[in-house]
């Protein structure tokens, strides 16, 4: 049975998740995390992620302590990427890499937890475990083994704003993995047989990654108070009591709705001729008929309902912090205008944490010694509304209090004094240092195709970024610190280990005290 992926955080692509490299834990395993601009999107992408750290690490390029301005040469755009939408609406994108003797396919389709109604909430991802179960051509248990007899491997994942499936074979293969892709597309077979135990498998993942993993359900809880309109807030994998309810007949129907070829996109890279791969997708996908899709849901936060904070006491080993503001992306659906925004807001991340010589990192770990740890995250290529997060860990005999006035105090900086010419440059240049290195990959260059399809984005982005990263001043960048990194639009949480737990607990007001940017 292939293994599956619930969200970016195991995909290598977490675009939709907090980016938390502080421990928690004893075997000081990350809480989650956000991606930041040139991670991966992915959920994991070359340029976005961090759902996670998957793609990469952020920034890596950023000497410690460099005074000069550094340059890099601008990648040259992939002018041989190809692009076709067959006549039933499912678009191909084909870039050819031909380093090495395989080709990466992957199907995303349009839908993920977002689309889900409050009260069956897990439905994208139950989906996409039951797709491998099997057809009438590829009975249950046929399509891993003939993945592996021919040299292949695959997967799958789910996020909040998509659901993908991927194989990687030898490049010969690539009709293989269309034709099996075509067939699930269309005549997946769902039965109680197959459902019924899935399902105990699906509550047990949420078990053991949720339930039973404090980290975890802070992260889970702290979206839904980051979200409080959006739907955005749903878990992937759903709440355990949808999971309980939730009847084969609504699978059914989130197949039938969803999974039409109108509603994907095919994203194929490797040892492969453009004209070639596209004539096979059409070879097996051309005549599924296109379907009707419904309009996806609006996810922006409809409303600011001001600061947000929420406390929490978990059997955890050491005290940690969670911020976020609420924040518009490049998939907001906003005008040209807060293009720039997005990517403002995604240096500004850099600019806190971009390395080691970044100004959280370096004024208040290494020089004041306020916190242990701290990460900054931000996603601007996600569909919908984003977050611009931080998190940290108090450093010995400091509170989260102090802690949280101290990032704070950094934040506004962003505001007062204006960045200098220098550190800008660096941190562009540790973007597209990243920008580069992220394309080395076949899989990561797909995921990173993918992820801005569908969400609504060029693809093209990918090569169009250096560009308008450097069209991004100092000036751009202070006056998105003063729109969006404001207390209005902040939600934020404290976490206590339940040994640290003592009767007098700062109040709501308290603890939000500070700096109000």
């Amino acid at each position: 049975m292939a293994e599956r992926i619930t969200d970016f955080d195991d995909f290598n692509m977490t675009a939709d998740m907090i980016f938390l490299t502080i421990r928690l834990t004893p075997n000081h395993r990350p809480i989650t995390r956000l991606p930041r601009l040139l991670l991966c999107c992915c959920c994991a992408l070359p340029l976005l992620t961090a759902c996670a750290t998957p793609m990469g690490q952020a920034h890596a390029g950023i000497a410690k302590n460099s005074t000069a301005t550094p340059t890099i040469a601008t990648p040259k755009p992939s002018v041989q990427t190809v692009t076709a939408t067959l006549d039933n609406g499912l678009k191909i994108v084909v870039r050819p890499d031909h380093r090495a003797p395989v080709v990466m396919t992957q199907v995303w389709y349009k839908v993920g937890s977002v689309d889900e109604p409050i009260d069956q909430t897990g439905l994208s991802h139950a989906l996409e475990h039951m797709m491998f179960k099997g057809t009438a051509k590829v009975p249950n248990g046929e399509l891993s083994r003939i993945v592996s007899k021919f040299g292949g491997s695959q997967n799958a994942f789910t996020s909040n704003h998509f659901t993908g499936y991927y194989q990687l074979y030898p490049a010969n293969r690539l009709a293989l993995a269309l034709e099996l892709e075509a067939d699930r597309m269309k005549n997946l077979i769902l039965t109680a047989e197959d459902f019924t135990p899935e399902m105990q498998v699906i509550k047990e993942e949420r078990r053991q990654r949720t339930d039973d993993n404090p980290q975890a359900r802070a992260h889970e809880k702290f979206r839904m108070l980051a979200f409080p309109t959006s739907s955005s807030r749903y878990p992937v994998i759903g709440h355990m009591d949808s999971l309980e309810r939730m009847p084969l007949d609504a699978l059914k129907i989130w197949y039938q709705t969803w999974y039409h070829p109108n509603n994907a996109v095919v994203v194929i890279v490797g040892d492969v001729q453009p004209a070639q791969a596209i004539a096979e997708v059409k070879r097996y996908f051309a005549e599924i008929p296109a379907g009707t899709v419904p309009k996806r849901v609006n996810t922006a936060e409809r409303q600011q309902f001001g600061q947000r904070h929420l406390e929490l006491t978990l059997p955890i080993q050491v005290p940690s912090l969670m911020m976020a503001f609420n924040v518009p992306t490049l998939g907001s659906g906003t005008p040209d205008s807060a293009a720039h925004d997005a990517y403002a807001l995604a240096l500004l991340a850099a600019v806190l944490d971009g390395g080691l010589s970044a100004r959280l990192e370096q004024r208040l770990v290494r020089e004041q010694r306020i916190l242990t740890a701290v990460s900054s995250g931000y996603n601007p290529f996600e569909r919908g509304s984003g977050l611009f997060s931080v998190s940290a860990i108090p450093a010995d005999g400091q509170t989260h209090q102090s802690a949280q006035m101290a990032i704070l105090n950094e934040i506004e900086r962003l505001k007062t004094e204006p960045i200098t010419a220098d550190e800008l440059a660096r941190v562009k240049a540790g973007y597209l240092a990243d920008l580069i290195y992220n394309q080395d990959s076949i899989s990561s260059q797909a995921r990173w195709i993918g992820s801005l399809e569908v969400a609504g984005l060029d693809h093209r982005l990918l090569d169009q970024l250096p560009e308008r990263l450097s069209q991004i001043s100092v000036t751009q960048l202070q006056d998105a610190a003063k729109r969006y990194l404001v207390a209005e639009n902040r939600s934020s949480m404290f976490i206590t280990p339940e040994a640290a737990q003592t009767a007098a607990t700062p109040n709501m007001a308290q603890a939000s005290a500070g700096a109000q940017p």
